[in-house]
């Protein structure tokens, strides 16, 4: 690491990095003042060879040459910055460079910190993330998402016999956490830098299990016992957020409580109509149009804006109900909270919603999806291990025949350059 470096090339070649990442990071002239601004030019020497998936630290130190002592240290750092993923798993310690979202965004605003410039930061990913489509786009394309809504319990009907299942709770996947922490709402205190958050509370970001030793670790989270963690929960419920969680089954990262003002996977939705940036719940708002008064508490409480008062007749014959748009309730089970006169009520959608079981089963889905399965595989094909490779070929012989032919062409590409690449190292 001894030669020059040329920041204009390490910053390009860090972007271009960062959006073969499954979520995207398009170029733009924003995007290179973020990264300017987090990554001294030597970081983005450095983290540009980090893979996405992680990487022993033994193995990194030979990758980039580095005394694996000195490397350790600065990734430390580096990972206390929020800009790579500080992994300890069966006491040896794992990196991976930190994707935008989830990832450096979230880390950079889920605590207070001084070591950054915040308020242009926060303005600097305003501009980057909703001045125009592309970066949502990236992020959100495909069927398969980061986040799903978690349906209050409570507003789901007792006589009902369709099973609930126990990560369909959000107090079951906080109760069976094995290690909880809590840190800021990234996108209310990004918000508050733009001085335009609401009034919602801040710390109710939870995280839950190995990420949450994770971010512990590396000071992004404050721990808490599960106990605290059910308390946070019900405030926040309390407070009218929604909750939204991992995008799996088993292991749930975070259960995020989110507001319909400040939520960037909520604004993906309204300034860009991508109608499926949260996965919903397997539930639907369903109102009693004989209990209903039309009092408009509901439609002030939905997230999205999606309910609508409509009225007809006059005088005394005059009704008011609510309705809702079907095909953007999110199945949160806000509204139902909201209403004083038992109307709301969530029942079963007709089809139930596909939820990955793990979060390796969750990127190979997006992966195949975004048409960058290559880039997963072939990142660094040497450790990739036949079990993996197993469980990918299993995710694709389930994948409807258009999509997985999207993956197909770039393994194609990405296949032949790698033998390509090996047989001319053999002949040098």
């Amino acid at each position: 690491m001894g030669h020059t470096v040329n920041p204009d090339r390490e910053y390009r070649l860090l972007q271009q990095r960062l959006d073969r990442h499954i979520t995207g990071a398009p170029d733009s002239p924003v995007f290179m003042k973020i990264l300017r601004l987090l990554f001294s030019p030597e970081d983005a020497q450095m983290a540009r060879q980090i893979p996405t998936r992680p990487i022993s630290l033994n193995g990194l130190s030979r990758k980039l040459n580095i005394p694996r002592e000195e490397l350790g240290d600065k990734m430390t750092d580096m990972a206390e910055r929020g800009l790579v993923i500080d992994i300890v798993f069966e006491n040896k310690r794992y990196f991976s460079l930190a994707p935008v979202v989830i990832g450096f965004f979230e880390f950079t605003f889920m605590r207070t910190r001084d070591d950054f410039p915040m308020a242009e930061l926060a303005h600097l990913f305003d501009q980057y993330m909703g001045q125009d489509d592309r970066f949502a786009r990236a992020v959100f394309a495909g069927e398969t998402q980061i986040g799903r809504s978690l349906v209050r319990e409570e507003s789901l009907p007792e006589s009902d016999h369709t099973e609930i299942l126990d990560w369909e709770r959000a107090s079951h996947i906080v109760e069976s956490a094995s290690e909880a922490g809590v840190s800021l709402c990234a996108c209310r205190h990004k918000a508050s830098h733009l001085g335009k958050a609401c009034d919602k509370p801040q710390e109710v970001c939870l995280s839950l299990n190995f990420a949450a030793e994770t971010l512990i670790r590396s000071g992004l989270a404050r721990s808490i016992s599960i106990d605290e963690a059910m308390r946070i929960l019900e405030f926040a419920k309390e407070a009218g957020l929604a909750q939204t969680g991992d995008n799996v089954q088993r292991n749930v990262g975070y259960i995020c409580n989110c507001c319909g003002c400040c939520c960037g996977m909520i604004e993906a939705i309204k300034s860009f109509d991508i109608r499926n940036a949260i996965v919903t719940s397997n539930w639907i708002m369903e109102v009693d149009l004989e209990k209903c008064t039309g009092c408009g508490k509901c439609a002030d409480a939905c997230p999205l804006d999606i309910i609508e008062i409509v009225m007809e007749g006059e005088g005394k014959g005059k009704k008011k109900w609510a309705i809702r748009d079907e095909t953007l309730c999110l199945g949160c089970g806000v509204c139902y909270s909201s209403c004083k006169f038992g109307a709301i009520t969530m029942k079963p959608r007709d089809r139930r919603v596909f939820t990955p079981e793990t979060t390796f089963d969750r990127l190979v889905a997006m992966a195949i999806e975004r048409g960058k399965l290559a880039e997963l595989l072939f990142e660094d094909p040497r450790r990739l291990s036949h079990r993996a490779l197993g469980r990918i070929v299993g995710i694709l012989e389930k994948t409807p025949p258009y999509k997985a032919a999207m993956a197909v062409k770039p393994l194609r590409s990405a296949f032949f350059n790698t033998v390509v690449g090996a047989v001319g190292g053999m002949l040098k």
